[in-house]
């Protein structure tokens, strides 16, 4: 059993990591066995994904300090591990969706990103999110999008008015 003092360096550490953290995934690992944890730590791991686990009265502890978590810690119960997410908060979701379709734990329990609680039966919905990356690209295209229609626009303006006038020029010859 850790000591008190030892236990607030752990909380101190996870204050740390939960400000740094741009979402929050929790699973339930109980019943699985050590291969298929390091399997699925491995799958993680080649995506940038570290998963932990942590005692839930000191993910909470945490969680409280931090603040803003009120409704995520009510899913800290049973044998959970955490993974704490810098940048592309889909990722860890989309490799628990490929990774559960050969394997039926670690249970997705909740996620919490940027303040929104997203439980189990949403995991689909987090897994088909886009990184921020292409949803700026998409957002890049759609704005230069007018851009190319105008400039298209008024080149097919110019050839036709450009023919229009020849047309006009050419009948009044005659």
């Amino acid at each position: 059993m850790a000591t008190l003092a030892e236990k607030k360096v752990v909380v101190e550490g996870l204050i740390e990591k939960i400000k740094e953290s741009d979402a929050i995934y929790v699973t339930n690992y109980k019943g699985m066995s050590v291969a298929k944890m390091n399997d699925f730590r491995n799958k993680l791991r080649d995506k940038g994904v570290s998963m932990t686990v942590y005692n839930n009265t000191l993910m909470v502890r945490a969680l409280k300090e931090v603040g803003g978590y009120e409704d995520f810690t009510e899913h800290l119960v049973e044998q959970n591990a955490y993974m704490l997410v810098s940048g592309d908060p889909s990722v860890p979701a989309k490799v628990l969706k490929e990774h559960l379709k050969g394997n039926d734990k670690p249970a997705f329990t909740a996620a919490c990103i940027e303040g929104a609680v997203f439980t189990a039966e949403k995991l689909d919905t987090l897994a088909a999110m886009k990184s921020k990356e292409e949803v700026i690209g998409d957002i890049i295209g759609l704005l230069l999008s007018p851009a190319t229609n105008i400039v298209g626009a008024l080149q097919a303006q110019g050839s036709n008015l450009v023919g229009a006038i020849k047309t006009i020029a050419e009948k009044a010859e005659q």
